[in-house]
């Protein structure tokens, strides 16, 4: 049974992410698989997490996932690992519902995984026993593994906490992390900057690594121990022999996906076909493209500058292929991007601009309800049907958007792109604020792949011909063009 180490915190901020990573990559260099976790929709630290293991992270949802679902994910995802490492969201206690059956706790609970609480340190001393006492009695029946000091002040100051931990508490001090410039990520927007946009993403890790072998002590973490856990058995999932090749820019710009997701366009028959937005010259020859987030407002100049791509997506777009994309990728798609008092051109596929703030426009979870407009989503027919679970997360809002701009979606909870709809409409293209995630309630990448089938199939189906006594032959359906 795979090891695992559930690493929360007292709130956001407090340095788990940073611990997460360089725990991944120290494990790692001793030689252990480490299979990564993210609770939550987030997909900055998932990246981080999956270069300082070598395996994809994925994440458990409780918004977008039921619990049983959560609990495939983790047994399918962790086959092999020698342990997994599960990066929590804000606080341990903290989470949507009032009952806490979302929370932190809730999932380290059902993973049976012990819990490594990181707390920020810095301007506490004794203050940090009632935390500790508080946060261990709030749910007698967690087991707190340890705790790991961060940002603490120096030596005396490590020492005293250590004392008071130890005279009040009976919760372990796993590790002390002095406060470090050296030592941390610089954060951006809504988190970290994204691994594939830092320059020397390794040489952090790296750093981050090294700051928990000299402060951490692993072998205490690897000893914690470990209660049962009944997993569901593993499902492999049935894979259909690839037919359609579905483009995919990864790169600075764009590197927001999910690892499920991808895995579910292959195993649904898709050529995973990546290129790059910002250096290549054309788009790829595909069926499809799918434009995931990113974000596309820091290599504006570059998307701007391939003029290229920009035009051969464009071209593409507008002779019917199908697409979809997500946040970033509709910030793509529009006329123009601006950010910081520079406008910047794009694909100009869709009739709106993107301006991107300095504060958040949407952020959190989302819910979903197809019209009669989307191009591979049925609408459901009564509001007692369940809506579509998703999130957002975008500084950017759209202006000068075309007044007879078609929407693929009411916004139930969120804001999309006005606060009331979401999911552009053109021609075969569907491009939206919202991120959706393939899982049962929103199982998207079937449709979309039957879709581009359907698409490519009547692209290439025969012209046929009719005639009349009035007229040269035309296309079959197309009106006659006698006049009386």
């Amino acid at each position: 049974m795979t090891r695992r180490i559930y690493i929360s915190a007292a709130h956001k901020s407090s340095g788990k992410t940073t611990v997460s990573i360089g725990l991944c990559a120290a494990l790692r260099e001793r030689g252990l698989t480490v299979q990564p976790f993210k609770k939550g929709p987030d997909f900055i630290d998932p990246l981080w997490l999956t270069e300082a293991s070598g395996r994809a992270c994925h994440n458990l949802d409780f918004h977008t996932m039921s619990t049983a679902e959560i609990m495939a994910c983790f047994a399918r995802v962790s086959e092999g690992a020698d342990i997994a490492v599960i990066e929590g969201n804000k606080g341990l206690f903290d989470g949507m519902a009032l009952d806490g059956s979302n929370s932190n706790a809730a999932l380290a609970h059902h993973l049976a995984a012990p819990v490594v609480l990181v707390i920020n340190a810095q301007g506490i001393n004794r203050g940090i026993a009632p935390l500790v006492i508080g946060y261990r009695h709030f749910d007698p029946a967690l087991p707190i593994a340890g705790i790991i000091l961060n940002r603490v002040g120096g030596p005396r100051h490590e020492a005293k906490l250590r004392n008071v931990l130890k005279t009040f508490t009976d919760v372990p001090v796993l590790g002390a992390i002095w406060d470090s410039a050296t030592v941390g990520i610089t954060e951006r927007h809504l988190g970290l900057i994204p691994s594939g946009e830092h320059e020397g993403a390794g040489g952090a890790i790296g750093r981050l690594m090294q700051a928990v072998k000299d402060n951490v002590d692993i072998d205490a973490i690897l000893a914690t121990e470990q209660s049962a856990l009944v997993l569901p058995e593993i499902v492999a999932p049935k894979s259909a022999t690839a037919d359609v090749r579905i483009g995919i820019p990864r790169d600075a710009a764009f590197s927001f996906y999910y690892p499920g997701d991808l895995e579910a366009l292959a195993a649904g028959g898709a050529e995973l076909v990546f290129f790059d937005a910002l250096h290549d010259a054309r788009l790829p020859e595909v069926d499809g493209l799918f434009i995931g987030g990113g974000f596309p407002e820091t290599q504006a100049a570059a998307l701007g500058a391939n003029s290229g791509m920009r035009k051969s997506i464009r071209d593409a777009i507008e002779a019917g292929l199908p697409v979809y994309a997500e946040c970033g990728g509709l910030m793509y798609l529009c006329r123009t991007l601006s950010w910081r008092g520079q406008t910047y051109p794009m694909v100009g596929a869709l009739a709106a601009d993107s301006v991107t703030e300095e504060k958040p426009v949407g952020h959190g979870y989302v819910n979903l309800r197809p019209t009669g407009t989307h191009p591979w989503w049925s609408a459901r027919q009564g509001s007692d049907q369940p809506a579509i679970p998703a999130h957002e997360f975008h500084y950017s809002h759209l202006t000068n958007v075309a007044p007879d701009t078609v929407y693929a979606y009411k916004v139930a909870r969120g804001h999309g792109i006005d606060g009331k709809n979401d999911g552009i409409v053109y021609k075969n293209v569907l491009a939206g604020y919202t991120h959706l995630r393939d899982v049962q309630a929103s199982a998207w990448t079937g449709r979309f792949l039957a879709f581009v089938r359907q698409q490519r199939q009547a692209a290439r189906a025969p012209v046929t011909t009719t005639s009349c006594r009035c007229c040269a032959p035309s296309r079959a359906g197309a009106p006659c063009d006698a006049r009386p």
